[in-house]
């Protein structure tokens, strides 16, 4: 390989490792979220910087696969989880 194509090579690589632990890095708090919605459980995790994040984006994705539509998203997200575990931060 060429000089050029090594530097332009290193350069990416350390983009990619910068984005990798900024992204990690901002994540301090993980939480499990398990809700009920029409008679159906799922569980799901998630991680963000504060308990109040992480818990709603777990709920979030915890209420996917048990909703149709944005009207059951909605009233599936204001339901109070079967039971919310966080660790960190």
């Amino acid at each position: 390989m060429q000089p050029k194509t090594l530097g332009w090579l290193a350069v990416l690589l350390a983009f990619v490792a910068f984005l990798t632990w900024s992204t990690l890095s901002a994540q301090k708090v993980e939480c499990e979220v398990c809700v009920e919605f029409n008679g159906r459980r799922n569980c799901a995790i998630a991680s963000h910087e504060t308990e109040l994040e992480a818990a709603r984006s777990a709920q979030n994705t915890a209420c996917g696969p048990l909703t149709s539509g944005m009207n059951d998203a909605i009233a599936c997200d204001a339901r109070p989880p079967l039971s919310k575990n966080c660790t960190g931060g």
